[in-house]
């Protein structure tokens, strides 16, 4: 990794910045009902613990909107971080101000403080100088941790590391820009990509990104329908996105003229509406075209056993976004189907998108895919081939 590594700091005795990420659902009652998040990052906090620094971290939870709002605090997560780490966590109620930096000030050599929801601060998300310059105040040292973060430029990922002479990265930051990086710079061939998701729009970017790269990208989710308008199939009522119609044409014919490998769904499941009591059925897109009353759900049976062929033969596979509507059950099949074929193939799986690692937990085979993407949009633009803010302001090794 070019960017410097924690591994790389003294931090015995210092105080220590480590951004992160701990956005994750609460409850109405306010108990956390998923700590993926939290446990990801916990192979930096033992570290640093385990070397004597005295421990900040701060992050963002959910959209306050610039206000304190209870149920967004982050009070919570101190207690579960505690427990995972068999040790007390202080929490400070605000993240700058005396209160913060009383409570970092008596930090002793491997505690652990945790502050407030960084966004209770509008200033946060504007990376307003002063307000990073306070944050800075706290620490002696920055490390980010906060890949989910990382492409967005905010105070605590980005302004603060100005008043530093050395930011560096968690080992989080560190194995997510490894996977990703050698996913589209240096892959095991063959390399395949799956895309699906709801819009392409959304994903659009990513698939001209990756075209040259790969040895095969195969398309899923209602943004099919969008491609297979561009090629003159009936998509009935399914999900389309009009003005996108033309830009899907001219990615077709570019893919087509340099021999890129771009599959969609031959065949795909089909209802009246979005409700698990519709009845479905199954349709041929080339020879039975989705009627005018129906749209697409999810992709067919040749599809998934087409797409997991391609899964099977590949040594790297890159998955983000679901083949269909996900969260209605009969309409996850082909998304079940891509989680089971990620589980079974044998080479390095690289998994990143909300629905597809739900996809992944459902089917009971997270522990078999080589590394899951905390960050669903950071790692989008960085496979769309953008820089992100969060890793640029980190210091070159």
């Amino acid at each position: 990794m070019p960017k410097l590594s924690i591994r790389d700091l003294d931090l015995e005795g210092k105080r220590v910045f480590v951004r992160v990420d701990f956005n994750v659902p609460l409850s109405e009652k306010g108990s956390i009902t998923d700590d993926t998040r939290i446990r990801q990052t916990i192979r930096t906090i033992e570290y640093a613990v385990g070397r004597g620094a005295r421990l900040i971290l701060a992050s963002h939870l959910g959209r306050p909107k610039g206000n304190p709002n209870p149920k967004m605090s982050l009070a919570p997560v101190a207690v579960h971080l505690g427990t995972l780490l068999n040790q007390p966590v202080a929490f400070a109620t605000d993240c700058v101000g005396p209160v913060a930096e009383q409570a970092s000030a008596a930090l002793r050599n491997g505690e652990v403080l945790l502050l407030e929801n960084l966004r209770f601060h509008s200033e946060e998300e504007s990376n307003d100088p002063r307000f990073a310059e306070q944050l800075a105040k706290l620490a002696d040292l920055y490390v980010n941790d906060a890949f989910g973060a990382a492409h967005r430029a905010h105070a605590s990922t980005v302004g603060m590391t100005r008043f530093f002479s050395q930011a560096a990265a968690g080992f989080l930051m560190a194995k997510e820009l490894d996977y990703l990086t050698r996913a589209t710079s240096n892959p095991l061939r063959p390399f395949v990509s799956i895309l699906g998701g709801a819009k392409v729009s959304d994903k659009i970017e990513v698939i001209q990104n990756l075209l040259p790269i790969v040895d095969a990208l195969l398309i899923g989710g209602a943004m099919a329908y969008t491609f297979l308008r561009a090629i003159g199939q009936p998509t009935g009522k399914s999900l389309v996105e009009e003005d996108k119609i033309a830009m899907a044409h001219r990615v077709l014919v570019l893919s087509e003229a340099r021999n890129h490998r771009l599959q969609l769904p031959i065949d795909h499941l089909i209802a009246e509406k979005l409700d698990a009591s519709a009845p479905t059925r199954v349709v041929d897109g080339a020879k039975t075209p989705i009627p005018e009353d129906h749209l697409g759900v999810d992709i067919g049976p040749r599809t998934m056993e087409l797409y997991s062929l391609e899964i099977a033969r590949a040594k790297t596979v890159l998955w983000n976004g679901p083949m269909g509507v996900f969260e209605i059950k009969p309409f996850a099949q082909g998304t079940m189907a891509v989680a089971k074929a990620l589980a079974s193939f044998g080479g390095t799986s690289i998994v990143g998108g909300g629905d597809s690692i739900a996809a992944l937990a459902a089917a009971g085979v997270e522990s078999k895919i080589t590394h899951i993407s905390t960050g669903g949009g950071a790692s989008l633009e960085f496979l769309a081939g953008k820089k992100l803010p969060g890793v640029e302001a980190l210091t070159d090794k």
